[in-house]
Formats: C-alpha cells, structure tokens, sequence
C-alpha cells in the first residue's frame, strides 16, 4: 500500500515545480535529496551558501526540472527553487526605479551579475561614473543598486550603480558648493591628468589644477608631480557656484619666493643657478624653485658675438652671474654673466680716439660695410657709404676682400652699442668739395665709357669721378636702346652741361660736343628742366625743340 501510495505522489509531480524533499545524504561535493515514491535527486553542493548548515532528514525545497534525467532519476536545482520564490517576491514587491541591495557574485561578458534574491545584469557603463578597467575588485562585495528595468516574461532584471553613485556625488558636490571658500584646504583624488593640468575629485565635485598653479618652479607636464589616482591635499582658489566650477592649487601651500625676490637679489649681487632652458634669445637661469632669472644673448659675453646662447651653455650646467634687473610684479629677474669681467668697450674710446689712423684685416664682409678686426674680440666696421668719395659701392665686395690688409680712420666710438665706425675715403680729400677746380660748365672731354645703362652711359673722369651721359644727350635723332650706338670702353667726346655739387652729380653731352655758346645754352636749359620735373620720358623731346 505505501509503496502505492509513493508512486501515486511521483505521478502528481510536475516538471517546473517547486516541490518538498529530505535531505538524506550529505556528501563532500553533492546533497542527497528524498523527493518521495523512493525517488531521490542530487543537488550540487556550489549551490548552497553555507553548506555547512545541511542537515540530515532536514525538510529543503527544490526545484524539480526533469522527471528523470538519462540515469532514469529525478533533475533537481535547489538554487532554482530560491530564484523562482525570489523572483515572485520581487515581482510583487519590486519595480523599475527601487532601491535593492545586491552581492556581485561573477563577471560575464558586458558586465557582472548580481545576486538581489535572483540573478540580475549590471552593464559596465553602468557600475560607476567612470567605467572601470578591473571588474574583479566588484566580485564579492555588497552595494545598493538602482533597478532600472524588469523583464516578467524573460524573467530578467538589469540594475545600475552609478546612478545611485551620481546621485549622491550631486548632493555631495552641492553640500561642498554650499560650504567651501576661497583659501580652504581640501583633500581628493587625481582623476585626470591633461597637457594643460589636472581634475581632481574632492568627493563629489571636480576641480581643475591648473599647471601653472602645480609648482612655483618649472615643470614641462603635470605628470611630473602628479600620478593618476594619488590622493593630494589642495587650495581652493576659486568658486564659480553658477558654473559649478573649482580652481584648485598646490604651489599656493608653500610660500611665494617672489615676495621678497629684491632682498634676497639685490641688483649687482653675484649669484649661483642652473641652466633650465635654452632659447634663441637667452638662457632661463633657476636660482632656486620658483625663481628664474634671463640672461641674455647680449649680456654673454662682451666682444664674443653669440647667435645662440647653446654655443657656450648647456642646461644643467652650474653658472655664477650677475643682477641686473628685478621686475617683482612680472617675476622677472635680468641677470648677466659678462659683468663677472671687465668691458673691454670702456677702454676702447680712449684706446681708439677719433680721427686715429688704425690697421687691420677684413673679417667679413656684409650688404652694409665691411668688419675690420682691430683686436681679440673688437672690430670695426667701415660702412659701404665711406669707402668711396665718388665711387656709388652697392657691395663691399666690389672693393674688399676677406682676409685684406686695410688702412681706415677712427669715425666714432659708441661704447653702449659696442661700435667703432672707420672710414677709408677719409683718407684722403674729397674731390667734390674742389669740383669747380677740375670740371666746368662748356668743358669738352675726352673720355671712356664705364657702363651702359637703360637710361645713359657713365664715363670715368679725373679723379675717380663719373659723368653720366644720358640717352637724350648721345645723338641728335632719338635713341630707343643705347646699347646700339655706345659700347662699354668706347671713348667718347663729350661736353659738360650740368655740375650738381650737392648731388655730387656731373651730367655730361655727347650731341652738344660741338655746339656754339647759343646752342649749349639752350641744350643746358633744357636738361636742367627736366632734371628739376623728373620727366625723363619727355626729355629727348624738349632737348629736340630746344635746338630748332
């Protein structure tokens, strides 16, 4: 009869179920359980919490999935039968939006899955406010979770984190907004480190930590005193409330070294620093941290000339200078190394007085003049417009070469620019201030032609002057191209008919060569005419009617 009865309560079993059982053998990796009508299932001992509480002919609840498995024996899940009783109480008792408190029980793929009484999914954009790089600090720990969809039919629940972990840093951050000031001291957590500085989170609320508010002294990147994730202690500087915006300090926790910068540097105090940076115009000096001072290219050296300061330092290297300047309010400081020796340019006025014949050699050779060295480290220099008297030098080359003995004149000493200007046509007398003696107006000479240009042809007179012939004064019938009636090095006969002496200018006539006193002077008429108009398209016309 019992046995009838046992098979009776087999077959009202139905697959899906949550049915009664005993437990009637423990073992170490599986629980025995009598679901009655001599019929037992195995229930994986992974699937209790504490298996350490079982006991034996203890009444359990499970969930009966297969009538019999391929062994012809029932397929139970005790875990199962706790999700399927959870499930129901969080179906009538949970919705989209509760609280629910949660242990991370594994990682899968796109997130983790959380234990609140049934199994839910929590995406990883959705486990904090940042998503995390390393899942596995999550598994094992217990937080409250924010339900934010439930799916009945598919029985799947998806809850978030950082919802809950937003909200309560907005309050955080508004409880910080309301109380913090200017010149407190806060403590966060480097979140971010950019090119320009550093977001730090003081619980709740970001605040920017601007590179140039890292250090008094010089730093390339915040990286170099910050490491992501680091606690630090800061300055609140400033609060926009409206924004919600902090900036924050950390060099603000120390002294500002430039606030008695003219005590500690007097100006013309020696003093000691190192090389920090390089740059065409100077070198940056650090005296101490937070203090740099600029010595210039110019304030190197007092006759080497330097282009780049990199020629004779390098950074790192230890040097002594000088004070020269200290601009408080701008936290400059001008400093200078030649003063550590005395300026060779203070002796050089006395040493080369004005109007003192020197000797030396061409030491290079620019668009504007020529450079004479006189010593180690003193040159001189003859500009383009003192080396002739009535030659036009456009190049010093034309007249000069490097590595040439020279002879010149002492012009002027200019000890603040570090300048002596020579002159070599102050050798001699300038032929322009006796010009009367040598050439006059109605002077016929015979000459040879220098050089042709569009305009004329220049002639060498005596004493290395130049008259230009211009090319309404060659022929009497118009001339369109010079170059068909004069050649360079053809002598010519021509007459003069104008003498510029403050132009230091002799204009000189071909055509006129033989003309009468009437005719000169009306040829000599016209071209003054047109010298004073500068209409040089018009002047072979107004020469032509001048000698009709």
């Amino acid at each position: 009869m019992e046995e009838l009865l046992a098979g009776s309560q087999v077959d009202n079993l139905k697959e899906g179920t949550i049915i009664k059982g005993i437990i009637t053998e423990i073992r170490p990796t599986e629980v025995v359980v009598d679901i009655g009508g001599k019929s037992e299932g195995i229930v994986h001992i992974n699937e209790f919490v504490d298996a350490g509480e079982l006991e034996v002919n203890s009444d359990i609840e499970v969930f009966l999935e297969k009538l019999e498995d391929r062994e012809g024996n029932p397929l139970i899940s005790f875990d199962k039968a706790e999700q399927k009783k959870n499930w129901e109480k969080i179906a009538e008792n949970c919705e989209e939006g509760s609280i629910v408190q949660g242990r991370v029980r594994s990682i899968v793929k796109g997130g983790l899955i959380v234990s609140i009484g049934v199994d839910s999914f929590l995406p990883t954009s959705q486990i904090d406010v940042q998503a995390p790089k390393n899942l596995e600090q999550y598994v094992g720990q217990t937080y409250d979770f924010k339900v934010i969809k439930i799916n009945s039919e598919r029985k799947n629940i998806v809850v978030s984190r950082r919802e809950l972990v937003e909200e309560q840093r907005i309050e955080k951050r508004r409880k910080l907004l309301d109380e913090v000031k200017p010149g407190d001291r806060q403590r966060g957590q480097v979140k971010n480190i950019t090119d320009y500085g550093a977001f730090v989170d003081l619980d709740g609320l970001d605040g920017l930590l601007h590179i140039t508010d890292m250090s008094w002294g010089r730093i390339q990147h915040p990286s170099e005193m910050l490491k992501q994730g680091e606690e630090i202690e800061v300055v609140i500087i400033e609060i926009d409330r409206d924004r919600e915006r902090v900036s924050l300090g950390l060099k603000q926790m120390h002294p500002n070294p430039w606030e008695k910068i003219d005590e500690k540097y007097p100006l013309g105090a020696q003093v000691k620093g190192r090389v920090v940076n390089l740059v065409p115009y100077g070198a940056f000096i650090e005296l101490e941290e937070g203090v740099e001072g600029l010595v210039h290219v110019t304030e190197l050296s007092w006759t080497k000339r330097i282009n780049k300061p990199g020629e004779i330092l390098k950074i790192g290297e230890e040097i002594s200078a000088v004070v020269l300047g200290i601009q408080k309010e701008e936290q400059k400081i001008s400093l200078g190394v030649r003063q550590l020796e005395d300026n060779p340019w203070e002796v050089a006025k006395v040493k080369y007085p004005i109007g003192m014949l020197i000797e030396g050699e061409v030491r290079n050779l620019t668009t504007y003049g020529a450079f004479i060295e006189l010593e180690d480290g003193i040159d001189g220099m003859i500009h383009v417009s003192d080396i002739s008297w009535t030659r036009k030098v456009n190049h010093p080359s034309e007249v000069l070469k490097k590595g040439d003995p020279i002879k010149a004149i002492v012009l002027n000493v200019d000890i603040d620019a570090q300048r002596i200007a020579l002159g070599v046509k102050q050798l001699s007398t300038d032929p322009w201030e006796e010009i009367e003696n040598h050439f006059k107006i109605g002077d016929v000479i015979e000459a040879k032609v220098s050089k042709i240009t569009s305009y004329g042809a220049f002639v060498e007179l005596d004493n290395d002057i130049d008259g230009l012939v211009h090319i309404s004064q060659v022929s009497e019938e118009r001339i369109e191209n010079i170059k068909e009636v004069l050649n360079e090095g053809d002598s010519v006969k021509s007459r003069v008919i104008k003498i510029d002496k403050n132009e230091r200018r002799i204009g000189l006539s071909i055509k006129a060569a033989n003309y009468n006193e009437e005719d000169l002077a009306k040829e000599k008429a016209a071209f003054d005419n047109l010298s004073s108009t500068g209409d040089m398209t018009s002047l072979g016309d107004l020469l032509d009617e001048a000698t009709k």
